[in-house]
């Protein structure tokens, strides 16, 4: 942590990490799962909880090569599966060496694994990326058996390919957008040999007869719910990041007086309100609006205001508190989604943004670490 670090803490519960694994192997008993730990674990920090889910997840799950390199740098072995695939040769040299798994989605790739002499002994090994309705990154589905005959004509190749795609509107259990790219990827992969994979967390959730041969849980990993309106603790899952900052100061106001930039919050009554150490400068998100809550203690509270680069404002109500006790603004007591529904985003957003700022602490049975 650089000596610039800030106030916030963030408490990283390894057991918390490993319950929510074990809880998504049970909704997807025969499935293999790879564990997105991509974003620097969205937030939780890409090291320990890669070491954490080590002897768990059939595979770890990264964005990019240098996120796959710092893995196997400290360590870490199985399989990694880079989900961008490599962007140049001088990637694909790294994915021979290091022994990573490649998600190829785009010709490009497939010209340069063409001209590759470097892959292992067992060949590289390839997921292929298809594109039934995300529109993102992928092959379209008429141009998906060129792609596989390609592949297997490559030396430098595992010949054992395995096929993937990603759900656009998972999240949504209403919409009917995901029935139909499970069957475009059943069409486009009919005849096909090789494994299958599907499920995003939301999808896991929603969608059983989707999980194929490997699920890809990421937010739920974390304790968040992919899906509004489905609190995490519904399904099982418990909070892997506690963020807290202090109290550094205690006021009070009178009825009428108004509170932070532009006047936005006009206490309706006498109120006792906090200061906390925390804002949009930290990682916690500027379009919290009044009313998102807050724990102090035992004792609920919730923003007034404006959230500031480096402090926000709180409504005490009755909490016995003093300048210097912490308050958690997510995790243990508050779920990050209702935090998130209150900043008009998602709980994705609030780890990746947070999570990297503040004093990380892992806690696991071994007890806390730095």
């Amino acid at each position: 942590m650089s000596s610039l670090a800030r106030a916030t803490h963030a408490r990283i519960d390894l057991d918390a990490l490993r319950h929510n694994y074990r809880r998504i192997r049970a909704l997807a008993p025969a499935s293999r799962v790879l564990a997105m730990v991509k974003a620097d674990a969205y937030g939780h920090g890409l090291l320990p909880v890669a070491h954490a889910l080590s002897g768990l997840a059939d595979a770890l799950g990264v964005a990019c090569v240098p996120e796959a390199l710092a893995l196997r740098a400290a360590g870490v072995g199985g399989r990694i599966v880079v989900m961008q695939g490599f962007k140049n040769a001088d990637e694909l040299a790294a994915v021979c060496a290091h022994a990573l798994d490649v998600v190829i989605h785009a010709p490009e790739q497939l010209d340069c694994l063409a001209s590759c002499r470097c892959g292992p002994p067992e060949g590289v090994a390839v997921w292929l990326k298809i594109d039934t309705g995300m529109h993102r990154i992928g092959f379209a589905p008429e141009t998906v058996a060129e792609a596989v005959r390609r592949l297997g004509a490559m030396a430098a190749v595992n010949p054992r390919l395995r096929y993937l795609t990603h759900f656009a509107c998972a999240d949504d259990p209403a919409s009917t957008m995901t029935a139909r790219q499970i069957e475009c990827f059943d069409a486009t992969t009919r005849g096909f040999a090789g494994e299958r994979s599907l499920c995003n967390s939301a999808a896991l959730l929603t969608r059983p007869d989707a999980h194929a041969d490997w699920v890809r849980p990421g937010i739920a990993l974390y304790g968040a719910s992919p899906i509004a309106g489905r609190p995490a603790a519904g399904i099982g899952l418990h909070p892997v990041m506690t963020l807290t900052a202090p109290l550094i100061a205690i006021h009070h106001h009178r009825a009428g007086e108004t509170i932070g930039y532009g006047g936005t919050f006009t206490c309706p009554r006498p109120m006792r309100v906090g200061v906390v150490a925390i804002g949009y400068g930290d990682g916690y998100p500027r379009h919290a609006a009044s009313g998102t809550p807050v724990s102090i203690g035992d004792r609920p509270g919730a923003i007034a205001g404006r959230v500031s680069m480096d402090m926000l404002a709180i409504d005490l109500g009755d909490a016995d508190c003093r300048p210097g006790d912490p308050v958690t603004l997510w995790g243990d007591g508050v779920a990050a989604d209702v935090v998130a529904t209150h900043a008009q985003t998602i709980s994705y957003e609030l780890f990746c943004a947070a999570g990297p700022k503040a004093h990380r602490k892992y806690l696991s049975l071994c007890g806390i670490k730095k």
